[in-house]
């Protein structure tokens, strides 16, 4: 299933994750921590892989379109937990 989102959104909510969530993301789907960082906009592609994220460019940091939301299901997950404990 794919989902749009802006660039700024998907970057806050990488902002916001707790430390240790991208290593913790990438363990869970056996990848590595960089390809996590390259889904929510990173580009180093010698220590990671492209996830599947097509960005344009436009206001707001433009429009990314991710193809499997995966990562950011899990990412939300993660957010939404650590609302609930405080």
């Amino acid at each position: 299933m794919t989902k749009t989102i802006s660039f700024n959104d998907l970057r806050r909510i990488k902002d916001s994750l707790p430390d240790g969530s991208i290593r913790q993301i990438a363990d869970k789907l056996n990848v590595t921590p960089q390809t996590v960082r390259n889904y929510f906009g990173g580009t180093n592609y010698e220590f990671g892989k492209n996830c599947g994220v097509h960005i344009e460019p436009g206001p707001d940091g433009g429009i990314v379109v991710l193809d499997d939301t995966t990562i950011y299901d899990m990412a939300i997950e993660i957010l939404q937990g650590e609302n609930k404990e405080e």
